[in-house]
């Protein structure tokens, strides 16, 4: 695959949100477990998700970066897709708690 193209942008927009949920999940699990961040429940756990959701899709800056560094403008405007559809999802699926 070439590294300056619009498919390897989107493969790697789509792909950084989910690895960075799991990492993420992961990372705050683990926190909770050891006692360093509260456990939560009801209302916190739609606010801890909405967060974590939100943090995954601030990942797709690592890669971004790298393409920019690198002036792989193409691969830049692939990953712009996928992150516009993850937002408009996470805007979709937490509307009620960010605006009502």
């Amino acid at each position: 695959m070439e590294k300056d193209s619009k498919l390897l942008g989107f493969v790697l927009g789509a792909i950084f949100p989910v690895l960075g949920y799991v990492l993420i999940d992961g990372l705050f699990e683990f926190l909770t477990d050891q006692g360093l961040m509260s456990n939560t429940s009801g209302a916190g756990v739609s606010r801890r998700m909405r967060t974590v959701a939100l943090l995954a899709i601030c990942t797709t800056l690592v890669p971004f970066q790298w393409a920019k560094s690198n002036r792989y403008d193409d691969t830049m405007r692939g990953i712009v897709f996928p992150t516009l559809i993850y937002v408009g999802y996470w805007v979709y699926f937490f509307y009620d708690h960010l605006f009502l």
